[in-house]
């Protein structure tokens, strides 16, 4: 649609009401949360909503999905971290939801800071235009980025990665955290210039999300993890600024169960197998704390939506899975296994991802954790797509 017509994207967005999320990690789940929440929140029927669900969230997957709902008055994008300075700039949103930075696909977003360097400019320019911005407080990249804006919620999502985040974006100062760590949790502050960590709006406390006037909310989600709670907690703030009420945001929430195959469970002969997608350190340290079973099937891959760089397995915490058995599974297994091998992790390898599931004999559900080509590739083996 974009060859046709360059400037059909824009054409597409104008006159509807936007809301976009982004960030490295978590876009596509806080999407369908922060859908589910319009949906139950808006007049008139779902089909007034229109969302790129699958999660192509380009310039091109944008326009697609816009086209395929030209009377859809609302539009809940996911969009990638390159694409959010366009979609601002044509779009003018009325909220953006910024999630986090880390690592990802080393050979295409290879500098953080250009990114967030990118969102800030695209703020500025937009002035009191500009939309509410909703921003992981725990993120000192995001904080930077959303300064421009003209009014931003702030989230304290508790979030637990936190190496990509050692220096401060604003003056290169190594920034100062309330354990003492440069690296670690709790809160932080730059040794060299005003930069610290924002009073949070809202925070995630377990299963519930508190305002700063101490009103808490109780969360009913059926996907797991703290990481997903912290989606939630944007979402619901993201979806106040839209007019939705928190009990009906969280209502609408809670039909949210395998947005885009995450945390599907799909059959593979006689096996039935929770399919966990992670694309990146953050990702992977998110998705291991799920992966209860044993045995255990990490699939790797590394092409172009992959990544074809994949030092990052040498980032990931993988030492937690000693003890139990441990497949190694994909076109870059023996990658893998060399990781686990200086990790002291048995694994064994097995290529064919339909074999490495089948071949495991498990009490209940396999817990699957993949890169995201063999992810799509399980999703058509499993039943899921």
């Amino acid at each position: 649609m974009t060859q046709v017509d360059p400037h059909a994207l824009g054409k597409l967005l104008a006159n509807r009401r936007i809301a976009v999320v982004t960030g490295t990690n978590g876009k596509t789940t806080s999407t369908h949360l922060l859908t589910a929440a319009l949906r139950a929140g808006l007049p008139g029927d779902k089909d007034a909503v229109v969302t790129n669900a699958d999660g192509a969230n380009l310039h091109h997957g944008i326009a697609s999905a816009l086209g395929e709902a030209p009377r859809a008055s609302v539009a809940c994008l996911e969009t990638d971290e390159r694409v959010v300075p366009d979609v601002i700039r044509l779009g003018h949103p009325e909220v953006l939801v910024m999630l986090n930075f880390s690592r990802d696909q080393m050979d295409r977003n290879f500098e953080l800071k250009s990114l967030g360097r990118a969102w800030r400019t695209a703020l500025e320019q937009a002035g009191e235009a500009g939309p509410v911005v909703v921003a992981n407080a725990n993120d000192p990249l995001v904080v930077w980025s959303a300064q421009p804006a003209q009014r931003t919620i702030w989230i304290d999502t508790g979030a637990g990665w936190t190496q990509d985040a050692a220096l401060c974006p604003a003056c290169g100062a190594v920034l100062s955290r309330k354990d003492g760590q440069i690296v670690g949790g709790g809160s932080w502050t730059c040794t060299g210039c005003d930069l610290t960590q924002p009073t949070a709006d809202y925070r995630v406390d377990g299963e519930t999300v508190v305002e700063q006037d101490g009103t808490v909310w109780q969360l009913q989600l059926d996907v797991p993890g703290r990481f997903n709670r912290a989606n939630a907690a944007c979402a619901l703030a993201a979806a106040r600024v839209m007019g939705i009420e928190p009990s009906v945001a969280t209502k609408g929430m809670s039909t949210v169960s395998s947005p885009a195959g995450r945390f599907a469970v799909g059959t593979f002969g006689d096996v039935e197998a929770r399919l966990l997608l992670a694309k990146n350190p953050a990702g992977w340290a998110e998705s291991l704390t799920l992966a209860t079973s044993d045995p255990v099937v990490l699939a790797i891959d590394a092409i172009a939506a992959d990544g074809r760089d994949v030092s990052w397995l040498w980032d990931v915490d993988f030492e937690q899975l000693r003890g139990r058995t441990v497949v190694c599974t994909g076109p870059r297994a023996h990658d893998l296994a060399v990781r686990l091998t200086y990790g002291d992790v048995e694994h064994t390898i097995e290529h064919d991802l339909m074999t490495a599931i089948t071949s495991q004999q498990v009490d209940g559900v396999l817990d699957v954790v993949s890169t995201y080509t063999p992810f799509q590739k399980l999703r058509k083996l499993g039943g899921l797509a």
